[in-house]
């Protein structure tokens, strides 16, 4: 039963990293390009920090070495660069979709399991906590890179959007002055009990295969 073990992991893996992928074009053209900057800066960083810590802490506690989550970060960057690449080749301008800077957060998810000598709740508690926190600093850099939203939102409306969807102007100051900050708090709380249930699914996983 080793091997349908071993493919019941691998699929896990290859679902959650396209779902990811998924979730990031969703919360990085529509979103991005409404009130991005702010109410939705944090949707993006809670959004992205809980689905990059559940995947990745189930990569690494499968295999048990340390950097598997930093390859799943990888692995998540290849995808969305691959969707970037194809609303690119129908029209849309290059920065319409925003690929995340996962792969920061997944290196301190990482070091964290090695300098606790793999110590799995350490990786969930420390390294959940660093992944929620750093996530938003490091897509700062997304903020200074990319074409003003609102512009970009009007003038390269999604395909898919029903009417009612029409981008909003910003809503500045809706909530905390700060969203990064806002977004940090919220992913460092959050990022725990998700990183929890990225272990928890590793033990029902083998016991399901058992």
């Amino acid at each position: 039963m080793v091997w349908l073990r071993r493919t019941t992991h691998y699929l896990f893996i290859v679902v959650v990293a396209v779902n990811s992928t998924l979730l990031t074009i969703n919360a990085g053209d529509y979103i991005f390009y409404t009130d991005w900057a702010w109410t939705s800066f944090v949707v993006f960083s809670v959004s992205q920090s809980t689905m990059l810590v559940v995947g990745a802490i189930y990569y690494m506690l499968f295999t048990g070495v340390p950097g598997t989550a930093t390859y799943y970060a990888t692995i998540m960057t290849i995808y969305t660069w691959v969707a970037k690449g194809a609303w690119f080749g129908l029209g849309y301008p290059y920065d319409f979709v925003v690929t995340p800077v996962w792969i920061p957060s997944a290196m301190l998810l990482d070091l964290t399991y090695w300098a606790t000598r793999r110590n799995k709740y350490a990786a969930i508690i420390i390294g959940g906590t660093l992944v929620g926190l750093s996530l938003p600093i490091f897509n700062m850099i997304n903020l200074l890179l990319i074409r003003d939203p609102l512009e970009m939102a009007f003038k390269y409306p999604r395909p898919t959007l029903p009417p009612y969807m029409t981008p909003i102007e910003p809503q500045v100051g809706k909530f905390y002055n700060s969203p990064v900050a806002l977004g940090s708090g919220a992913g460092a709380v959050l990022s725990v009990p998700i990183a929890a249930l990225g272990a928890k699914l590793n033990t029902w996983t083998y016991r399901w295969m058992a």
